[in-house]
């Protein structure tokens, strides 16, 4: 059973920093991509960022380039966020998920993964 758990979400001021975690268990996500998601509310879930568990290979969103930085833990099966400079916009769910086929035009698609997390709360203050 594939589960994916993110944790280190919270409230921080803006200009201030927050790191998120995704721990992956069930199977080998070697040949997987992890990637990042968020949803506003009333808004539209959108993608944030993702890599390539064998390769490292790494995409951004453009609203997230040079704030945000996506890297992995093979040791411990995580993927972390490290969000900097965050602003009261990135308030969201973020989620993570997991892509088995990783067509490379797809990965930016939430429709895409297959398994996904439960979320966790970040909501920056002004």
């Amino acid at each position: 059973q594939v589960q994916l758990v993110e944790s280190g979400g919270g409230v921080v001021q803006a200009g201030g920093s927050l790191r998120l975690s995704c721990t992956a268990s069930g199977r080998n996500f070697r040949n997987y991509a992890i990637g990042w998601f968020r949803q506003a509310p009333g808004k539209e879930r959108e993608f944030v960022s993702t890599i390539r568990w064998n390769s490292g290979h790494t995409i951004y969103a453009d609203s997230v380039k040079g704030r945000f930085a996506i890297s992995k833990d093979s040791a411990k099966n995580t993927v972390y966020l490290q969000m900097n400079s965050l602003n009261p916009d990135d308030t969201a769910v973020y989620y993570c998920a997991a892509d088995s086929r990783i067509i490379y035009s797809e990965l930016t698609n939430s429709e895409a993964y297959d398994y996904w997390g439960q979320g966790t709360q970040v909501t920056i203050s002004s």
